[in-house]
Protein backbone atom coordinates (compact mmCIF):
# COMPACT_ATOMS: atom_id res chain seq x y z
CA UNK A 1 0.00 0.00 0.00
CA UNK A 2 1.52 3.04 -0.68
CA UNK A 3 1.54 6.21 1.66
CA UNK A 4 -0.22 8.63 -0.27
CA UNK A 5 -2.05 7.96 -3.72
CA UNK A 6 -2.95 11.06 -5.93
CA UNK A 7 -6.94 11.31 -6.53
CA UNK A 8 -8.53 14.54 -5.57
CA UNK A 9 -12.06 13.30 -6.09
CA UNK A 10 -13.69 10.60 -3.97
CA UNK A 11 -12.83 6.68 -4.76
CA UNK A 12 -15.83 3.85 -5.57
CA UNK A 13 -16.82 2.33 -1.77
CA UNK A 14 -14.92 5.31 -0.04
CA UNK A 15 -16.93 5.84 2.97
CA UNK A 16 -18.37 9.06 3.60
CA UNK A 17 -15.46 10.49 6.06
CA UNK A 18 -12.54 8.37 5.32
CA UNK A 19 -9.62 8.25 8.41
CA UNK A 20 -6.34 8.12 7.57
CA UNK A 21 -5.16 4.45 8.10
CA UNK A 22 -2.41 2.52 10.05
CA UNK A 23 -1.73 -0.63 8.34
CA UNK A 24 0.80 -2.38 10.99
CA UNK A 25 1.68 -6.11 10.52
CA UNK A 26 2.62 -7.42 14.36
CA UNK A 27 5.57 -9.27 14.81
CA UNK A 28 5.97 -13.10 15.64
CA UNK A 29 8.71 -12.20 17.83
CA UNK A 30 11.88 -9.54 18.13
CA UNK A 31 15.56 -10.23 18.74
CA UNK A 32 16.32 -8.87 22.08
CA UNK A 33 19.70 -7.11 20.94
CA UNK A 34 17.72 -4.95 18.46
CA UNK A 35 14.99 -3.92 21.36
CA UNK A 36 18.07 -3.51 23.87
CA UNK A 37 19.78 -0.72 21.97
CA UNK A 38 16.53 0.51 19.90
CA UNK A 39 16.80 4.49 20.21
CA UNK A 40 20.85 4.00 19.98
CA UNK A 41 19.81 2.34 16.43
CA UNK A 42 17.02 5.07 15.45
CA UNK A 43 19.52 8.04 16.36
CA UNK A 44 20.60 8.15 12.27
CA UNK A 45 16.62 8.66 12.02
CA UNK A 46 16.02 11.07 14.73
CA UNK A 47 18.35 13.22 13.02
CA UNK A 48 16.68 13.28 9.46
CA UNK A 49 13.39 13.69 11.23
CA UNK A 50 14.98 17.27 12.39
CA UNK A 51 15.42 18.55 9.55
CA UNK A 52 11.89 16.75 7.82
CA UNK A 53 10.08 18.74 10.25
CA UNK A 54 11.64 21.56 9.28
CA UNK A 55 10.94 21.47 5.91
CA UNK A 56 7.63 19.76 6.20
CA UNK A 57 6.59 23.01 8.32
CA UNK A 58 7.06 25.92 5.93
CA UNK A 59 5.40 23.26 3.14
CA UNK A 60 2.72 23.15 5.75
CA UNK A 61 2.69 26.75 6.13
CA UNK A 62 2.74 26.91 2.29
CA UNK A 63 -0.53 24.34 1.83
CA UNK A 64 -2.76 26.29 4.26
CA UNK A 65 -2.82 29.35 2.34
CA UNK A 66 -3.16 27.33 -1.14
CA UNK A 67 -6.08 25.38 0.81
CA UNK A 68 -7.49 28.47 1.41
CA UNK A 69 -7.46 29.41 -2.02
CA UNK A 70 -8.00 25.90 -4.10
CA UNK A 71 -10.05 24.11 -1.46
CA UNK A 72 -7.73 20.91 -1.19
CA UNK A 73 -3.96 20.35 -1.14
CA UNK A 74 -1.54 20.58 -4.18
CA UNK A 75 -0.51 17.58 -5.17
CA UNK A 76 3.35 18.34 -4.35
CA UNK A 77 2.63 19.39 -1.44
CA UNK A 78 0.16 16.48 0.06
CA UNK A 79 2.70 13.99 -1.36
CA UNK A 80 5.58 15.71 0.64
CA UNK A 81 3.52 16.04 3.83
CA UNK A 82 2.42 12.63 3.10
CA UNK A 83 5.72 11.13 3.08
CA UNK A 84 6.87 13.10 6.14
CA UNK A 85 4.30 11.45 7.70
CA UNK A 86 4.53 8.36 6.97
CA UNK A 87 8.05 8.67 7.60
CA UNK A 88 7.46 9.63 11.31
CA UNK A 89 5.11 6.90 12.08
CA UNK A 90 7.53 4.51 11.29
CA UNK A 91 9.95 5.66 13.34
CA UNK A 92 7.85 6.17 15.92
CA UNK A 93 6.36 2.05 15.68
CA UNK A 94 10.07 1.01 15.81
CA UNK A 95 10.56 3.33 18.90
CA UNK A 96 7.23 2.18 20.47
CA UNK A 97 8.46 -1.30 19.75
CA UNK A 98 5.45 -2.31 17.88
CA UNK A 99 7.75 -3.60 14.98
CA UNK A 100 11.22 -4.87 14.78
CA UNK A 101 12.45 -4.46 11.35
CA UNK A 102 14.67 -1.34 11.06
CA UNK A 103 13.06 1.94 9.07
CA UNK A 104 14.00 2.68 5.82
CA UNK A 105 15.50 5.83 4.86
CA UNK A 106 12.41 7.11 2.77
CA UNK A 107 9.56 9.09 2.36
CA UNK A 108 7.51 6.18 0.02
CA UNK A 109 8.29 2.38 2.16
CA UNK A 110 8.92 -0.33 0.01
CA UNK A 111 5.75 -2.65 0.19
CA UNK A 112 6.70 -5.19 2.46
CA UNK A 113 7.92 -3.20 5.13
CA UNK A 114 5.38 -3.65 7.86
CA UNK A 115 4.07 -0.16 8.58
CA UNK A 116 2.18 1.77 6.02
CA UNK A 117 -0.32 4.83 6.42
CA UNK A 118 -3.17 5.40 4.17
CA UNK A 119 -3.83 9.05 3.56
CA UNK A 120 -6.18 10.28 0.91
CA UNK A 121 -6.60 13.51 -0.56
CA UNK A 122 -9.95 15.08 -0.89
CA UNK A 123 -11.17 18.21 -0.84
CA UNK A 124 -11.18 20.66 1.91
CA UNK A 125 -13.67 22.79 3.67
CA UNK A 126 -12.23 26.23 3.36
CA UNK A 127 -13.86 27.50 6.79
CA UNK A 128 -12.10 24.22 8.75
CA UNK A 129 -8.85 25.16 7.00
CA UNK A 130 -8.98 28.86 8.48
CA UNK A 131 -9.76 27.74 11.95
CA UNK A 132 -7.34 24.20 11.87
CA UNK A 133 -5.15 25.25 14.50
CA UNK A 134 -7.87 25.60 16.68
CA UNK A 135 -9.89 23.21 15.79
CA UNK A 136 -7.93 20.79 16.47
CA UNK A 137 -6.98 21.59 19.70
CA UNK A 138 -9.18 18.78 22.07
CA UNK A 139 -8.20 16.04 19.76
CA UNK A 140 -4.21 17.58 20.21
CA UNK A 141 -4.60 16.93 24.24
CA UNK A 142 -5.88 13.92 24.12
CA UNK A 143 -3.32 12.73 21.62
CA UNK A 144 -0.64 14.49 24.25
CA UNK A 145 -1.84 12.77 26.87
CA UNK A 146 -2.28 9.62 25.75
CA UNK A 147 1.65 9.66 24.06
CA UNK A 148 3.38 11.58 27.33
CA UNK A 149 1.08 8.92 29.59
CA UNK A 150 2.58 5.56 27.65
CA UNK A 151 6.39 7.16 27.72
CA UNK A 152 5.80 7.88 31.91
CA UNK A 153 6.17 3.70 31.94
CA UNK A 154 8.17 3.16 28.89
CA UNK A 155 10.98 1.66 30.72
CA UNK A 156 8.34 -0.94 31.94
CA UNK A 157 7.46 -1.49 28.16
CA UNK A 158 10.63 -1.97 27.07
CA UNK A 159 11.86 -4.39 30.00
CA UNK A 160 8.68 -6.12 28.99
CA UNK A 161 9.55 -6.87 25.58
CA UNK A 162 13.11 -7.43 26.32
CA UNK A 163 11.99 -10.28 28.54
CA UNK A 164 9.77 -12.04 26.29
CA UNK A 165 11.16 -11.10 23.00
CA UNK A 166 7.34 -10.01 22.10
CA UNK A 167 5.23 -7.39 23.08
CA UNK A 168 1.58 -8.57 24.79
CA UNK A 169 -0.91 -8.38 22.77
CA UNK A 170 -3.09 -5.72 25.02
CA UNK A 171 0.12 -3.75 25.12
CA UNK A 172 0.36 -3.97 21.54
CA UNK A 173 -3.13 -2.83 20.62
CA UNK A 174 -2.86 0.09 23.44
CA UNK A 175 0.79 1.13 21.82
CA UNK A 176 -0.68 0.70 18.27
CA UNK A 177 -4.47 2.89 19.34
CA UNK A 178 -1.94 5.29 20.24
CA UNK A 179 0.43 5.85 17.21
CA UNK A 180 -2.65 5.90 15.27
CA UNK A 181 -4.32 8.57 16.88
CA UNK A 182 -1.22 10.79 16.90
CA UNK A 183 -0.49 9.92 13.10
CA UNK A 184 -4.66 10.92 13.36
CA UNK A 185 -3.84 14.05 14.76
CA UNK A 186 -0.82 14.95 12.27
CA UNK A 187 -3.06 13.87 9.62
CA UNK A 188 -5.45 16.27 10.03
CA UNK A 189 -3.55 19.52 11.90
CA UNK A 190 -1.31 19.27 8.31
CA UNK A 191 -4.66 19.24 6.41
CA UNK A 192 -3.71 15.37 4.54
CA UNK A 193 -7.17 14.38 5.97
CA UNK A 194 -10.41 17.00 7.04
CA UNK A 195 -11.65 13.80 9.51
CA UNK A 196 -11.48 14.79 12.43
CA UNK A 197 -9.16 12.20 14.77
CA UNK A 198 -11.49 9.91 16.27
CA UNK A 199 -11.87 6.04 17.91
CA UNK A 200 -8.69 5.97 20.51
CA UNK A 201 -10.35 2.70 21.92
CA UNK A 202 -10.26 1.46 18.13
CA UNK A 203 -13.04 -0.07 16.04
CA UNK A 204 -16.05 -1.74 17.85
CA UNK A 205 -15.81 -5.65 16.46
CA UNK A 206 -19.52 -5.68 15.92
CA UNK A 207 -19.53 -3.18 13.46
CA UNK A 208 -16.59 -4.83 11.37
CA UNK A 209 -17.44 -7.06 8.31
CA UNK A 210 -15.99 -10.54 8.67
CA UNK A 211 -12.68 -10.83 6.41
CA UNK A 212 -12.19 -7.00 6.10
CA UNK A 213 -9.15 -7.17 8.35
CA UNK A 214 -5.95 -6.93 6.63
CA UNK A 215 -3.32 -6.48 9.24
CA UNK A 216 -3.03 -6.29 13.29
CA UNK A 217 -4.53 -2.51 13.22
CA UNK A 218 -6.54 -2.61 10.26
CA UNK A 219 -9.32 -2.60 11.81
CA UNK A 220 -8.28 -2.23 15.37
CA UNK A 221 -10.85 -4.06 17.62
CA UNK A 222 -9.11 -4.16 21.16
CA UNK A 223 -9.73 -6.41 23.44
CA UNK A 224 -11.19 -5.37 27.23
CA UNK A 225 -7.20 -4.94 28.66
CA UNK A 226 -6.07 -2.68 25.84
CA UNK A 227 -8.16 -0.38 26.19
CA UNK A 228 -7.69 -0.26 30.19
CA UNK A 229 -4.34 0.46 29.11
CA UNK A 230 -5.46 3.12 26.99
CA UNK A 231 -6.86 4.74 30.07
CA UNK A 232 -4.66 4.31 32.49
CA UNK A 233 -2.25 5.89 29.48
CA UNK A 234 -4.32 8.75 29.62
CA UNK A 235 -4.70 8.96 33.39
CA UNK A 236 -0.97 9.09 33.51
CA UNK A 237 -0.35 11.35 30.83
CA UNK A 238 -2.77 14.09 32.89
CA UNK A 239 -1.11 13.20 36.43
CA UNK A 240 2.13 14.23 34.44
CA UNK A 241 1.07 16.98 32.95
CA UNK A 242 -0.60 18.19 36.30
CA UNK A 243 2.37 17.29 38.52
CA UNK A 244 4.87 19.16 35.89
CA UNK A 245 2.57 21.93 35.68
CA UNK A 246 2.36 22.18 39.59
CA UNK A 247 6.18 21.71 39.92
CA UNK A 248 6.38 24.35 37.19
CA UNK A 249 4.65 27.11 39.74
CA UNK A 250 6.39 26.01 42.76
CA UNK A 251 9.88 26.86 41.34
CA UNK A 252 8.77 30.25 39.67
CA UNK A 253 7.21 31.16 43.01
CA UNK A 254 10.63 30.01 43.90
CA UNK A 255 12.75 31.96 41.95
CA UNK A 256 10.67 35.10 42.88
CA UNK A 257 10.97 34.77 46.95
CA UNK A 258 15.11 34.29 46.05
CA UNK A 259 14.96 37.53 43.97
CA UNK A 260 13.23 39.61 46.32
CA UNK A 261 15.17 38.41 49.30
CA UNK A 262 18.66 39.44 47.38
CA UNK A 263 17.25 42.67 46.55
CA UNK A 264 16.85 43.43 50.28
CA UNK A 265 19.95 45.77 51.94
CA UNK A 266 19.57 45.85 55.55
CA UNK A 267 21.66 49.11 56.51
CA UNK A 268 24.19 47.96 59.28
CA UNK A 269 23.90 51.22 61.19
CA UNK A 270 20.36 51.52 61.69
CA UNK A 271 19.17 47.92 60.61
CA UNK A 272 16.55 49.30 58.68
CA UNK A 273 15.62 47.08 55.88
CA UNK A 274 15.55 49.17 51.88
CA UNK A 275 16.32 47.96 48.22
Amino acid sequence: MADAQWSPGRRAGDADEFLPVLDLIEPIRQRRLTVLVRLLLLIPHFVVLFFLEIAAFFTAVFGWFAALVLGRLPEPVFRFLAGVLGYRTRVGASGMLLVDRYPPFALNPPPGYPVQIDVRPTRLNRLAVFFRLILVIPAAIVQSLVTSGWYVLAVLWWLITLVLGRMPRPLFQATAATLRYDMRVSAYMSLLSPAYPKRLFGEDALSVPERQGRSATRPLVMSGAAKALVVLFLVLGLVSALTTSVTRSSSDDTDMWMRQQSGRVVHPSTGVVGR
